[in-house]
């Protein structure tokens, strides 16, 4: 089934699209770079099955929102702390894939308390933390001509572990076998935080075991019925 993000919300100077579905406790879903909501629609359908209240926005400058002429992780963030704030969430659950992922971590570093619980998938903390391969591709493909969203990946995060540190709340990494982040990156990451679970998904890529895939949203929904009890 296909999620509209028929609902606008202001929020940091930007207007953002976004699909709600469901009832019950409140699961936000982010997802990743040149991407939009609808990477989650078989996830969405899950969640609002299993009993949870989805919102899943379109990040700044993606799906049905105006383009931008440069992004930071930061701004992102700060997007989602008040799209949390302006719906009245209190203490939600966030997912995040990816660039996603990216977003999760900085909001709760940068407004420790706003998520009661998170996950997070394929997530790089610096560009080096990505395949060597893809940053060369892609600094070769920018060249030619400069993709804001391309410029983000090459130039951005730079998370560091005793930020990571900073996050209490319960988390689970999850990475694909072949995933574009290095699994030294992801180690790095699960080591770093205070509360982690991993899930290393045999065979898959970045994204296969999430777009189209229910594996993401029966993973997902085993960590929030286990760990989610506040």
């Amino acid at each position: 089934m296909k999620y509209k993000a028929d609902k606008v919300v202001n929020v940091n100077g930007i207007r953002l699209h976004y699909a709600v579905e469901g009832k019950g406790r409140p699961v936000v879903l982010l997802h990743g770079n040149g991407e939009d909501h609808s990477l989650f629609d078989t996830q969405i359908g899950q969640l609002i099955q299993a009993g949870y209240q989805v919102y899943a926005p379109d990040s700044r400058g993606h799906g049905a929102n105006e383009p931008v002429s440069e992004f930071h992780y930061a701004d992102m963030a700060e997007d989602v702390y008040q799209f949390i704030r302006a719906l009245g969430l209190e203490k939600p659950a966030l997912y995040g894939h990816s660039d996603g992922g990216i977003i999760a971590l900085l909001l709760e570093i940068l407004h420790p308390g706003t998520l009661g619980i998170m996950a997070v998938s394929g997530t790089n903390l610096e560009p080096e933390g990505l395949i060597p391969s893809f940053l060369q591709e892609f600094t070769e493909l920018n060249k030619e001509k400069k993709d804001p969203m391309i410029t983000l990946m090459l130039t951005e995060p730079h998370i560091l572990p005793e930020d990571l540190k900073k996050i209490r709340i319960p988390v689970l990494v999850t990475a694909g076998e072949k995933d574009l982040v290095l699994p030294g990156e992801t180690k790095r990451l699960v080591q770093s935080l205070p509360d982690a679970s991993c899930i290393i998904v045999e065979g898959a890529d970045h994204g296969s075991y999430i777009d189209g895939s229910p594996l993401m949203g029966e993973m997902l929904l085993a960590f929030l019925q286990e760990k989610w009890t506040a």
